[in-house]
């Protein structure tokens, strides 16, 4: 009986062996390394492979790691990432969703400090509390710090949260807390992603709106700040309040 012709396509045997960390010396394996000499020795593919704790088919967790820390990736760019970009990479939703709230807890780190009130004493006080928190957003928010006489924090609140705008901004939603906090002043936050720290003219009309606002009020506005990233601008140092 003749042979039926074949396709000419000659599949190739799957692989018998796959390396897993668990293969690994022991000493080289992501959590063996942290538990014996900390966190700081690891590279930043390996935290992020304890994060993903288990590989892929064919794939170990640090190959997943590598993956999402390679073409240039940053780990500023990854805390900007939501869990559908990541799942994008081939990591799966729920490794993904470790990592996104792994980064969302370093964001809140600032804010449970311990301390009873923060207390602001210059722009780069406020920066360093708030950066951690908004330089990563995609998106623009606009923050309120209502203080007393000592400067201490009382109270802050997220005003708006989107594309900011005059609207977005307005005095009477500014100055709520601060009037019912009876606030002896109050200091205005918010964002660029785009990492520019240069205010723009809205930017700049607002602060003088809310400025005089301030002013009938009796609530000094002692600045407002614009995080960009790493670096941020204080309207106060500009001379813009």
């Amino acid at each position: 009986m003749p042979r039926k012709p074949t396709s000419g396509i000659v599949k190739q045997p799957q692989p018998i062996y796959r390396t897993t960390i668990k293969d690994w010396a022991e000493g080289e394996r992501p959590r063996e390394k942290l538990q014996r000499h900390g966190a700081a020795v690891l590279s930043e593919a390996e935290l992020l492979a304890i994060l993903i704790r288990t590989g892929a088919r064919g794939v170990t967790a640090v190959d997943l790691a590598k993956k999402l820390v390679s073409n240039g990736r940053s780990l500023r760019d990854i805390a900007q990432m939501s869990v559908t970009d990541i799942t994008a990479l081939g990591i799966g939703q729920a490794r993904a969703t470790a990592i996104v709230a792994a980064f969302e807890l370093s964001r809140r780190l600032p804010f449970s400090d311990g301390e009873d009130k923060a207390i602001f004493r210059s722009p780069s006080d406020v920066a360093a509390r708030y950066g951690p928190k908004l330089r990563d957003l995609k998106h623009e928010e606009f923050w309120v710090i209502v203080l007393n006489a000592a400067n201490e924090l009382q109270q802050e609140s997220r005003v708006s949260s989107g594309t900011l705008s005059a609207s977005l901004a307005h005095p009477r939603e500014c100055f709520h807390h601060a009037i019912r906090e009876k606030a002896a002043s109050v200091i205005f936050v918010h964002n660029h992603p785009s990492g520019n720290p240069e205010p723009s003219q809205e930017d700049i009309a607002m602060t003088k709106q809310l400025v005089e606002a301030g002013k009938i009020l009796q609530i000094p506005v002692h600045d407002h700040i614009i995080i960009a990233g790493s670096k941020f601008t204080s309207f106060a140092e500009r001379g813009l309040v």
